[in-house]
């Protein structure tokens, strides 16, 4: 007889359904580097779905400088930072990692999802609040659910609503509002000058999710609160390894006294194996890289301009992008799912967004830049991407003006 755990397991079957539809577009092997062009199935395919945005994946100064860690550190260290996993490398890294965001201290986490976790679930008590843009990262929703705190959500990017929301919580509160600075999916930037302003009308902290900012916006890619020139009116600065860094890992930079308390408190920080050497050493070649060849992030936003153009000239639906994160609305998930397998066909990797993770009316391609795209390459996926739509009907690709 079958328990209820396997009846449960057993009547998920949408994967199955979709994988005999031939529209399945997910846990695709890739069998090469992440780099522009990538090998699936024997085959080759320009890469669209990468977070790579400084295309640092395959550099050979990271490359070199995870080998020499790993033969220095061995490949693990075999426990928590709390205890024996804490190595020279990783406090190296936080010092750099604070001087790059403009901020006292930082902490290193060995997975950006961690830091969410960690953090959220710690930072604030019974009596706070934690206040959320309802499209934020699920990390950051994942976090807030181990909190506990108050959860409030407000529209997005509605500082209407913000203010709206923050008004009616008692001043005496913890308030920290906890947002992405570029959002991960639509592509939009956060409205920080109008959220700092009433933060201080409030009393309210702010978090910035600098995951997909860091190394795409600011002062040699310092991410969004340089880029605005409002660091110190931000409180924490979090993000990821695993974009423009190229490695794997996150951090949270902040004052002193908020980092020491993270480095007591968060729990997935504690009772988690610390990042690896490797991790470590490919973010601090990352950084030199960044720091000393700015060149690649004005090539991220040549790119930029010219996919969106192209993209804007054949009438697609961008919603309110304005990095190199490109959305394009399709507004139905067969369709969406139809896209994406036949462009995978035709050489062209790009990434659905379908309900449940958005309304069916919201469902598009995320389509992401790299600086190391060349314009024939982003021609190409363009041309393929615009006469497969046209062919599955999808009303979003407007006419032209």
């Amino acid at each position: 007889m079958q328990k209820r755990l396997q009846q449960k397991a057993a009547a998920y079957t949408a994967p199955a359904q979709a994988r005999e539809q031939g529209i399945y577009p997910y846990f695709r092997p890739i069998s090469s580097g992440q780099d522009t062009e990538v090998m699936i199935n024997g085959k080759r395919v320009l890469m669209f779905g990468s977070n790579s945005y400084l295309g640092l994946t395959n550099h050979p100064r990271i490359t070199e400088a995870a080998i020499k860690a790993t033969e220095k550190y061995g490949t693990g260290c075999a426990g928590s930072r709390f205890l024996n996993g804490t190595l020279d490398i990783h406090e190296e890294l936080e010092a750099r990692l604070a001087a790059y965001v403009g901020k006292e201290a930082a902490l290193i986490f060995s997975t950006g999802f961690q830091v969410n976790l960690g953090a959220l679930s710690c930072l604030t008590g019974r009596n706070d609040y934690l206040i959320l843009d309802e499209y934020d990262h699920a990390s950051i929703i994942d976090g807030s659910r181990l909190s506990f705190s108050k959860v409030i959500k407000y529209a997005h990017n509605d500082m209407g609503d913000l203010r709206k929301k923050l008004s009616q919580l008692p001043a005496e509160a913890i308030k920290l509002i906890v947002v992405d600075g570029i959002f991960s999916m639509e592509g939009d930037i956060v409205k920080l000058p109008e959220m700092v302003q009433i933060a201080d009308e409030f009393g309210a902290s702010i978090m910035l999710d600098d995951a997909h900012s860091i190394g795409v916006i600011g002062e040699k890619g310092a991410g969004t609160a340089s880029h605005f020139g409002l660091t110190d009116r931000v409180d924490i600065i979090s993000g990821t390894f695993s974009k423009s860094l190229a490695s794997l890992g996150g951090f949270l930079a902040a004052d002193k006294s908020v980092i020491e308390f993270l480095k007591h408190h968060a729990r997935s920080l504690i009772f988690s194996a610390s990042m690896t050497p490797a991790s470590a050493a490919s973010v601090l070649a990352a950084l030199d890289i960044i720091e000393s060849e700015p060149e690649r992030i004005e090539q991220l936003w040549a790119n930029t301009r010219y996919a969106t153009k192209l993209l804007l000239d054949e009438g697609f639906d961008l919603g309110p992008t304005e990095t190199p994160i490109i959305p394009i609305y399709v507004r139905d998930n067969i369709k969406t799912f139809n896209l994406t397998c036949g462009l995978q066909e035709q050489g062209i990797f790009v990434n659905p967004v379908v309900s449940p993770a958005v309304p069916p009316d919201s469902t598009l391609i995320r389509f992401s830049l790299m600086a190391t795209h060349t314009f024939a390459q982003i021609e190409e996926a363009i041309g393929k991407l615009t006469k497969l739509s046209k062919e599955l009907g999808i009303t979003t690709v407007k006419e032209r003006v």
